[in-house]
C-alpha cells in the first residue's frame, strides 16, 4: 500500500531497577511519516465522514449560534476529498437526516456536495437534546461502509437532557471501536465532563469554541486532519511475561487519555489498545509494567510493544513497529534511581491535568481551600513542563502570587468560558523542550 506511511517505534526509559524493585516505566514514542520525504496525499485511502450539528432550540439563542453552525458544516463538506462517502445529521430529541434526505452515505463530488450546503441553509432550530440518538444513527451509517477510516464530528451547545446517561452510557458502549468522534462544544451551557466522557469513548477530541465565529476555522482544521489520515484502527499490541502485570498504558501526548480500560485479549499474555486512525503524525504513550524482583545483574523484557493493524478474525493482525522495554536489577544507586526525563514530564502533565479538573470541580462545589490547594499545584507543574497555554489559561483563574510554590489566590470573578477552556483543554500536553523538533499533530488530532 504506497499510501501507508513508516511506523517507527521509539522506547524512553530507565531500564535500572534496585534490588527488590518491581515498576517498569516507559514512554513509547510512535512516529508516521513518509519515507524519505512528505506524505503523499492519502488520495486514494477509504475513508467516511458524518457531521452531526445540534438544532435544539437553544441553537437559536442566540442565532448566530446555528447560522456559525451551518457555515462550519457547509465548510466540513467542502473540505471532504471527493470520492469520500459521508452524511449530515441534525440533533434535537431525535436525530434526523439533513443530507441525504433518505438515509444512508452519499460519494463527495461537487454535486453531491452542493447539495449538502444547500440541505444545511435551510436548518432550523428546535426541541431538545438526546446525543445518544444522533450517535447511534450515526453508527447506523458506517454500517454501511467496510473498513477505511470512519470519522464524525459533533457539535452541541447544551447538556443531554433528553435521554438518561445510562442510554447515553450503552450508545457509547455500542459504538465505541466503531468509530471516532471529535466532539465541540460552542458557548457555555454544555457539559465539559459530558463531552470529555464522549470523546474519550470515541477516542476524538474534546474542545470549547466559546465564540461561535471560531466554528468554521475549527471544523475546517478537524476535517483536513481526518482527511489526511491513511491507516484505520491502529492498535497498540502489548506483551508481557506470565509473571507480570501492567498496571497501565496511558497516551500522554498530544492529550492524556486512559486507555488501559480499553485492552481487547489479542494473544496469550497480549492485550490491545485501540489507537485509532493515524496520518503523518506522532504520539507518546506511557506504560507501567510490575514485574517480580530479579537477581542482581538479570535482564529481562518486561514488555514487548507491536504497532499493529488487527486483523479480521482468524487473520494475522500486520505488524508496523515494534520495541522492547527491559528490566535489568542494579546494586549501582547512581543507575538505579535515576529518573528517565521523559517519564518524569510526562508523569508531571498527567498529574496537571487530575490537579485541574478537580481543582476547578472544588471551586464550583464551594470548597475554596481545596480548589486553591489543587489549582497552586496545577501552576507548579504547568511551570515545570514549560506547558505555557495551560499556563496562561490558569493565570484566568487565579492570581498567582508564587509560581514557584504554588501560592495562589482565586479570583472572585472568572469568565464561565475561561474556566470551560481551562477545564477541557486540561489534558492537552506538550512535549519535553529537548523533544521539540519532533512532529506535532495538527489540528483536531488527538
Amino acid at each position: 500500500m504506497s499510501e501507508q506511511p513508516q511506523f517507527t517505534v521509539k522506547i524512553d526509559q530507565n531500564k535500572f531497577l534496585p534490588e527488590g524493585g518491581r515498576e517498569v516505566h516507559a514512554i513509547v514514542s510512535v512516529e508516521a511519516g513518509a519515507e524519505g520525504g512528505a506524505m503523499p496525499a492519502p488520495a486514494s485511502t477509504k475513508a467516511s465522514e458524518v457531521i452531526i450539528i445540534d438544532t435544539s432550540g437553544s441553537m437559536s439563542y442566540p442565532d448566530t449560534k446555528l447560522r456559525a453552525a451551518v457555515a462550519a458544516a457547509q465548510v466540513a463538506v467542502d473540505t471532504l476529498r471527493d470520492g469520500v462517502e459521508f452524511a449530515v445529521i441534525s440533533g434535537s430529541n431525535t436525530a434526523s437526516m439533513v443530507y441525504p434526505r433518505q438515509g444512508g452515505l452519499v460519494t463527495a463530488s461537487p454535486q453531491t456536495k452542493d447539495k449538502a450546503k444547500r440541505a444545511l441553509s435551510g436548518l432550523r432550530a428546535s426541541g431538545g437534546t438526546a446525543i445518544g440518538s444522533w450517535l447511534r444513527l450515526a453508527d447506523e451509517l458506517f454500517d454501511d461502509v467496510q473498513g477505511g477510516i470512519r470519522h464524525a464530528i459533533l457539535l452541541t451547545d447544551g447538556k443531554n437532557q433528553h435521554e438518561t446517561p445510562e442510554e447515553l452510557d450503552a450508545v457509547l458502549f455500542r459504538c465505541g471501536g466503531r468509530f471516532v468522534c471529535d466532539c465541540r462544544g460552542v458557548g457555555t451551557d454544555w457539559e465539559v465532563a459530558e463531552l470529555r466522557k464522549i470523546a474519550s469513548a470515541l477516542l476524538g477530541s474534546v474542545d470549547i469554541v466559546a465564540d461561535p465565529a471560531g466554528l468554521v476555522a475549527d471544523f475546517q482544521a478537524m476535517t483536513e486532519a481526518a482527511m489526511g489520515k491513511s491507516v484505520a484502527d491502529v492498535a497498540l499490541r502489548v506483551w508481557t511475561p506470565q509473571t507480570a502485570r501492567l498496571r497501565f498504558v496511558k497516551q500522554v501526548m498530544p492529550s492524556v487519555e486512559d486507555l488501559t480500560g480499553k485492552r481487547v485479549e489479542s494473544a496469550p499474555q497480549a492485550g490491545d489498545y485501540p489507537l485509532g486512525a493515524w496520518g503523518a503524525e506522532s504520539r507518546d504513550y506511557h506504560i507501567c509494567v510490575e514485574v517480580p524482583p530479579g537477581e542482581i545483574g538479570k535482564e529481562l523484557r518486561a514488555a514487548w510493544v507491536k504497532l499493529v493493524v488487527p486483523g479480521a478474525p482468524g487473520e494475522e493482525a500486520q505488524v508496523l513497529a515494534t520495541g522492547n522495554v527491559l528490566a535489568q536489577w542494579t546494586d549501582d544507586e547512581a543507575q538505579s534511581t535515576r529518573i528517565n526525563p521523559r517519564v518524569a514530564h510526562y508523569t508531571g502533565q498527567a498529574e496537571l491535568a487530575v490537579a485541574i479538573q478537580e481543582g476547578l470541580q472544588a471551586r464550583k462545589d464551594g470548597d475554596f481551600d481545596t480548589a486553591t490547594a489543587r489549582l497552586g499545584r496545577a501552576v507548579v507543574l504547568a511551570d515545570e513542563a514549560g506547558n505555557e497555554a495551560i499556563t496562561a489559561m490558569l493565570r484566568k483563574v487565579v492570581d498567582v502570587v508564587d509560581p514557584a510554590t504554588g501560592t495562589v489566590r482565586l479570583k472572585r470573578h472568572v469568565e464561565k468560558a475561561d474556566e470551560m477552556a481551562l477545564d477541557t483543554r486540561s489534558s492537552k500536553t506538550v512535549r519535553t523542550r529537548k523533544d521539540e523538533t519532533l512532529t506535532t499533530p495538527r489540528p483536531g488530532e488527538r
